[in-house]
């Protein structure tokens, strides 16, 4: 069924992934296109200096401020699946969050979701304990923020619960199983590298809230996010393409928090 043309859909994009010299992101240009930023909190990437640079640039352009949070895993990017504690866990979200909220309010705004990242991400769709970990991170910073994570996770399902808003989110750029997970990056196809395929991808989520599975099938995908990763070639010029598109299609593009 195809959705109204009246539909709203927010646009994130992974921001702040440098550390010191080393810069991932084009943080101004991608600022110019998407609603909300997904900033690296320090312990996948990012560092002071850049969390708060970035901070600014998100408030002056009115962009929403997220907490993208991770394994402490800078050397792995956050891509590594780890075996942290529980308590331990919880306790670096609300860090995470926290270091990242101070720089947020000292440009004027504040952080208004939370996002895991990378090997945290995929690994709170299906593990129930690290999921109720994250949960129990952002409850421990305050402020009930919304939590943003594939639809059907265990993490929304567990935020929801504890009371937290929950935002369900899709990728343009990135292959999915019939199942409605994330195709595992180290696999052939995992990303999607062909420009027209994802602003293709990226209409059909927000209009039909379907996606084509690897495997042909027709996923439902009902997503309130859309992410373009910061982190892939040319992703300024790529964002710029999916946001014409869905508002050529009759998409507003709004930020959901």
């Amino acid at each position: 069924m195809t959705r109204p043309a009246t539909t709203a859909i927010d646009l994130n994009a992974d921001l702040g992934e440098g550390f010191g010299h080393w810069r991932l992101t084009d943080d101004e240009n991608l600022l110019r296109v998407v609603t909300s930023a997904n900033v690296a909190c320090g312990f996948h990437a990012g560092d002071p200096a850049i969390m708060r640079r970035v901070c600014a640039l998100a408030a002056e352009r009115g962009v929403r401020i997220g907490a993208q949070v991770s394994y402490r895993d800078l050397a792995g990017f956050g891509r590594r699946s780890m075996d942290v504690p529980s308590d331990e866990l919880a306790a670096e979200v609300a860090y995470q969050i926290g270091a990242l909220e101070v720089f947020a309010r000292a440009a004027g705004s504040r952080v208004s979701y939370v996002k895991p990242h990378g090997a945290l991400y995929n690994r709170v769709v299906r593990d129930e304990e690290q999921a109720a970990a994250v949960v129990d991170g952002v409850l421990l910073a305050g402020g009930g923020l919304p939590l943003l994570g594939l639809p059907g996770s265990r993490l929304l399902v567990a935020a929801a619960r504890a009371g937290l808003p929950v935002v369900t989110e899709a990728f343009a750029d990135r292959a999915y199983t019939a199942h409605g997970t994330l195709v595992p990056r180290g696999q052939d196809g995992a990303v999607i590298s062909d420009p027209d395929a994802v602003v293709a991808r990226a209409v059909a989520m927000a209009v039909r809230g379907t996606v084509a599975a690897r495997s042909g099938e027709q996923v439902t995908v009902g997503a309130g996010s859309l992410c373009v990763h910061g982190d892939t070639p040319g992703a300024v010029e790529l964002a710029r393409r999916v946001r014409a598109a869905l508002e050529s299609a009759g998409v507003r593009v709004a930020a959901f928090s």
